[in-house]
């Protein structure tokens, strides 16, 4: 099932909250909950798949924004983005420290806003990339150009279409097929097409789950219904299989 950016506000003046709900509804965003406290704050990260978190500096309670943010990594590695009126040189030096992916001072435009949320998740995605070991960092030395097209982040990937990113569970991708230098990304209900190689695609995702089984194709292992020695089915979907890739596929098959 294809999803929105998942947004938790933490803000304790109500009229502001639902003005910026309204205005990152639609510029295409979710907002999936607003509190005004950090210890609340933390419940919702717990509990919801939050993407990222915007905080108000000052909030309700003993912990401001700040702090919320220090213990909020304790829960989840997510970006998130300060948006106060508080401009002193104190408090952005306390800020900084905690390394925000932007500190934005209000009152703010909605497109400042949006394209900060947008750096975030494309830093926050590449510094995932950084932490991983070389061989997995094949798909940014060949396509850097086409690299904000498509994001891993966490156990989902973030495709750029009409100025925003869409996003989309890796667990609801069923299978990839290659087309040219573009690759078809096929989910439970909808398909995508991106201007990358098979091969990057599946680099990027940097899983075990999706396994080549041809030249042309690229299965999620989770929604195999059944295969035989010349194809792999996903429900009514018939995926050919290469005889190249036959043998690394049943060894694959029978570790699982």
């Amino acid at each position: 099932m294809d999803q929105k950016v998942n947004i938790l506000i933490v803000e304790d003046e109500g009229i502001v909250a639902m003005e910026l709900q309204e205005s990152l509804q639609n510029e295409g965003f979710e907002v999936t909950a607003i509190v005004d406290n950090g210890p609340e704050a933390i419940e919702v990260v717990k509990d919801e798949d939050i993407d990222l978190v915007l905080l108000d500096i000052n909030i309700k309670g003993s912990w401001d924004g700040i702090e919320t943010a220090l213990q909020l990594r304790k829960f989840k590695n997510i970006p998130f983005i300060y948006v106060t009126a508080y401009a002193d040189s104190n408090t952005f030096e306390r800020a900084r420290a905690t390394m925000p992916s932007a500190y934005l001072i209000k009152p703010f435009r909605i497109n400042d806003l949006r394209k900060a949320i947008e750096l975030a998740m494309f830093n926050f995605s590449q510094q995932q990339e950084a932490n991983q070991p070389a061989k997995d960092k094949l798909a940014e030395k060949k396509e850097p150009a086409e690299l904000e097209g498509i994001l891993h982040f966490n156990n989902s990937i973030f495709i750029k279409q009409n100025y925003k990113y869409n996003k989309i569970a890796c667990a609801d991708i069923t299978y990839l097929k290659a087309d040219g230098n573009y690759t078809f990304i096929q989910t439970i209900t909808k398909r995508y097409i991106v201007k990358y190689s098979l091969q990057s695609v599946i680099e990027i995702f940097n899983t075990d789950k999706f396994i080549r089984v041809h030249r042309s194709y690229a299965v999620n292992m989770d929604h195999i219904t059944s295969f035989n020695e010349n194809a792999i089915f996903i429900n009514e979907e018939e995926i050919p299989m290469g005889r190249n890739y036959k043998d690394t596929f049943m060894q694959l098959f029978r570790q699982l």
